[in-house]
């Protein structure tokens, strides 16, 4: 977590000397997302790749917690950006964007408090689970809606600043639903067997 919090605060003093004089703000918020999104897409797809790909993907997947630790504390960097922009606004920012961006921050610090076992004890395993299910995925879509942009618009600055990223957004839920897939269907064949034994 703080090698991570260290490596955000390292890109954003980095975009903002790369910067030019009006777009250093503007560089370091999207450095600094691209980074908290990396972070997260490990712990978001390491579970899946794992089921769809086999074991070679188990230690990533066994570490997902690890590394959705390390994109809420790296977050907190692009948060802080976030704050400042807001803070120093001459426009108001748009009440159902921001509306949506909070509600996905307010996610990934919940399920960062729910992560630590003390805390998560006192909730249902059903429930928890199915809590982690939403929040997780309503981030994942904040994400994507966030880089749902022209690649091309920009020439390759563009490209590299999005299309990667579009990429993995993407990747990220067909392996979901991949691994989705495949467990129901391991299910149907298991459920079948047992019928089959049982007459």
């Amino acid at each position: 977590m703080a090698g991570s919090f260290a490596l955000a605060v390292a890109i954003a003093f980095a975009a903002r000397e790369a910067g030019a004089s009006g777009d250093k703000l503007e560089l370091a918020l999207k450095a600094t997302a691209r980074w908290s999104f990396v972070l997260f897409w490990l712990a978001y797809a390491g579970g899946p790749l794992a089921s769809v790909f086999g074991a070679k993907f188990r230690p990533l997947a066994q570490r997902g917690r690890d590394f959705g630790l390390a994109f809420a504390s790296a977050h907190l960097v692009h948060l802080a950006l976030v704050a400042w922009l807001l803070a120093n606004a001459t426009t108001p920012f748009p009440r159902p964007a921001l509306t949506f961006l909070s509600i996905g921050v307010a996610w990934i610090y919940l399920l960062m408090i729910l992560s630590f076992k003390p805390l998560g004890a006192h909730i249902g395993h059903g429930v928890l689970r199915l809590v982690r299910i939403v929040g997780v995925e309503y981030i994942a879509m904040v994400f994507l809606i966030d880089f749902a942009k022209n690649p091309l618009l920009a020439g390759v600055t563009g490209l590299l600043a999005y299309l990667p990223f579009q990429l993995l957004a993407v990747g990220g839920l067909l392996l979901k639903v991949a691994s989705l897939v495949k467990r129901l269907s391991a299910w149907t064949i298991n459920s079948r067997r047992l019928r089959e034994s049982v007459h």
